[in-house]
């Protein structure tokens, strides 16, 4: 049972963590802007040396954190204010903490249980960017003659690009690309034992109270190619706002091997309608996000195999977000 708790545990400790700097900070800052050095040396008892370059105090005071969380406020202001789906990754900027749980079902019998599901830290470092700071997942195998955990390969980064984008009343789209480095650091059980990088193009467009978020990444192990195979992951998430806090919604997920022993040429469709609860207010800045879904298997039909596909047959899916 310890085990289990282990990256629960780091989730929360880390989510404290961001809290506690963000409490801090105010969210009414002046955005960073850099100007050009002149020639001519200021007086020496010129009172804007003992100020910063935007008219604050020392960032030793909190103005680091008044300017980083204004420029947040800023890049987001600039995008749809959509809900992030439960599968599909949003082209949108999010600054959050984020954990998932998986409870799978596989079509041999044997179920996993995989806490956090390689979810973590969120942030957004400029006005076009966000950095994901992954943390490992760490999964259980259950219902087999010889139960095992352990930890899973961790897609410890992912940096996104936004490219276009503009708010629900400038036009209600995005256009963002990523970039995803998958470590081969699992548990020997669970390990793929290979790097992966994964380059996607994201994007979305609403409508109203009505959006549409749309993924597709191809997935690039750099060994094992002809177990793994490379493969193209579509994600599609149609979602509707419905009141002040309601998100309801329905995926389809799809993955197409292009390659490999067992799984090349096939398709893999899962099918995940959800309901997401939030934004609830805690503090400022500070909100709460919660949500769940049930996501199941249309295609292919199962076959027992070494690399199972599809992966699994159904799984419950629950989302715990906090926002700052």
């Amino acid at each position: 049972m310890r085990a289990q708790m282990r990256p629960l545990a780091v989730a929360i400790a880390l989510g404290f963590a961001c809290i506690g700097a963000v409490g801090t900070a105010s969210a009414d800052g002046i955005p960073l802007q850099l100007d050009v050095a002149s020639n001519t040396a200021p007086p020496e008892h010129d009172p804007a040396l003992l100020e910063d370059a935007n008219g604050g105090v020392d960032a030793a005071n909190g103005d680091f954190f008044s300017d980083w969380l204004a420029q947040v406020e800023q890049a987001q202001a600039t995008q749809p204010h959509w809900m992030t789906p439960l599968v599909t990754v949003t082209p949108r900027l999010e600054q959050e903490f984020r954990y998932d749980q998986y409870w799978e079902d596989r079509g041999n019998g044997s179920q996993l249980d995989i806490f956090d599901s390689g979810k973590g830290l969120e942030l957004i470092p400029t006005t076009t960017n966000e950095v994901l700071l992954n943390l490992p997942a760490y999964q259980e195998k259950l219902n087999v003659a010889h139960p095992v955990s352990g930890w899973l390969d961790d897609q410890f980064l992912v940096v996104k690009q936004r490219l276009l984008s503009a708010d629900e009343q400038s036009g209600n789209y995005i256009l963002t690309a990523f970039l995803g480095f998958t470590a081969d650091s699992g548990s020997s059980v669970f390990t793929n034992n290979t790097w992966i990088v994964t380059p996607t193009i994201a994007g979305g467009k609403g409508w109203g109270d009505f959006d549409i978020q749309a993924t597709t990444g191809v997935v690039f192990p750099f060994q094992n190619q002809s177990t793994l195979g490379t493969s193209v992951a579509t994600n599609i998430a149609f979602q509707y706002h419905l009141l002040e806090y309601f998100w309801p919604e329905f995926e389809i997920n799809n993955t197409w091997w292009a390659n490999g022993k067992e799984r090349g040429g096939k398709d893999q469709v899962l099918l995940t309608p959800g309901l997401i609860l939030g934004r609830f207010v805690i503090h400022d800045r500070i909100k709460v996000i919660i949500g769940g879904g049930y996501q199941f298997a249309v295609a292919p039909k199962y076959v027992e195999t070494t690399e199972q596909t599809p992966a699994y047959n159904h799984s419950t899916i629950l989302t715990a977000r906090l926002t700052f």
